[in-house]
């Protein structure tokens, strides 16, 4: 089955990319609330959110409050997302309950799409080439030996069309070979896919065209959105060539007000993540019971139904959780919710069996 990873870094972004495309309405306590529930399923570092700018992200005006109020779980590492200078300030006065000063290693970022680059940072594609420089100066002056590269958008645009093999791999030669310059390996690359261009076919040739040319790279961190529905299976083609950390968010939520699909740029959903990577013998730290159950209450809190498949049908059954042979029919999703809530609520159903079979007593 490849070279799977025996354990993956799942990164549950629900708080940031999941509520700040969902109502600004929301209250905080019922932030706070999901939060809570987050921090009991296991995950080893949550995002509390964004300090970014209101105006933009009004879904991220009660940063500060959340900060303030929320009441950390243990072996939980707590971050949050900052976008500047100003940002990381804001962010870093609540150290050390908030942590946004482990990153691992310096990384640029630059956007394969002129146009989304544009709309998303308001700066073009060749400013931020251009700014990679001082941020690698900054690097080796630290002394850092490794850097991370993270390319955006590398497979299709909404606005420009489709990406060649040809230009991913031009444009990650110049950020690479920046580094390089200054005397700095790069041991990481980020795949950051906003507009649900991926397919596993194409991650696949990407990954191993930049394992072939730069042998050191050995992370691979991928962020890719799952609007047309093929990013599942992209992150099974990644797991076969040994990377191991993700971005995923309860229930699939998510999305970008950019790229010009809005909620429905929404991301795999940790749950169906999680249970992939367990049924396929790769540890995540999540307990999927308890993920199941913050998946119900992001739906209370966000007011409508997510988009996952094990949060609505259960992790296989086996054992004592084996569904009863007699059990009457299931329909609605309600119904099918028995997993976690018990027969009652398929109580009054129709049974297939005729009166008297011996599994109607099992």
């Amino acid at each position: 089955m490849g070279n799977l990873p025996k354990s993956v870094i799942i990164n549950d972004d629900t708080m940031r990319e999941g509520l700040q495309i969902e109502s600004a309405a929301i209250p905080v306590e019922a932030k706070l609330r999901l939060l809570d529930a987050l921090g009991q399923t296991g995950a080893r570092v949550i995002s509390i959110g964004s300090f970014a700018h209101p105006k933009w992200t009004p879904q991220m005006a009660c940063i500060d409050e959340i900060a303030e109020r929320f009441v950390p779980r243990p072996g939980v590492t707590y971050t949050a997302a900052t976008f500047n200078k100003k940002g990381w300030d804001r962010a870093d006065a609540y150290w050390p309950k908030l942590d946004v000063r482990s990153a691992r290693r310096p990384r640029t970022n630059v956007e394969l799409c002129d146009t989304f680059a544009r709309r998303n940072y308001n700066r073009s594609q060749a400013q931020q080439i251009a700014a990679m420089d001082a941020v690698i100066a900054a690097a080796r002056e630290s002394g850092a030996t490794e850097g991370a590269v993270g390319i955006g958008n590398p497979f299709g645009s909404n606005f420009e069309g489709p990406f060649s093999l040809a230009q991913r791999m031009d444009l990650l030669a110049l950020m690479i070979g920046k580094w390089h310059a200054a005397g700095i390996r790069v041991t990481r690359v980020a795949l950051l896919e906003a507009m649900g261009w991926n397919l596993p076919h194409t991650v696949r040739e990407f990954m191993v065209a930049i394992r072939e040319r730069w042998p050191e790279v050995t992370d691979f961190h991928m962020h890719l959105h799952n609007q047309r529905g093929a990013t599942i299976a992209s992150y099974y083609e990644a797991l076969q060539l040994g990377a191991t950390e993700f971005d995923t968010c309860l229930g699939g939520m998510g999305g970008c007000p950019y790229c010009g699909n809005g909620r429905a740029a929404g991301h795999v959903p940790t749950e169906d993540f999680v249970d992939l990577c367990h049924e396929m013998g790769i540890e995540t730290g999540f307990d999927l019971d308890k993920l199941i159950e913050a998946v119900a209450v992001a739906e209370e809190v966000v007011g409508h139904p997510l988009w996952g498949h094990v949060s609505k049908s259960g992790p296989r059954p086996r054992g004592a959780a084996l569904y009863p042979p007699g059990m009457p029919f299931v329909e609605t999703l309600a119904e099918a919710a028995h997993f976690r809530k018990g027969p009652q609520v398929y109580a009054g159903q129709i049974s297939p069996w005729k009166e008297g079979d011996p599994l109607l007593k099992g």
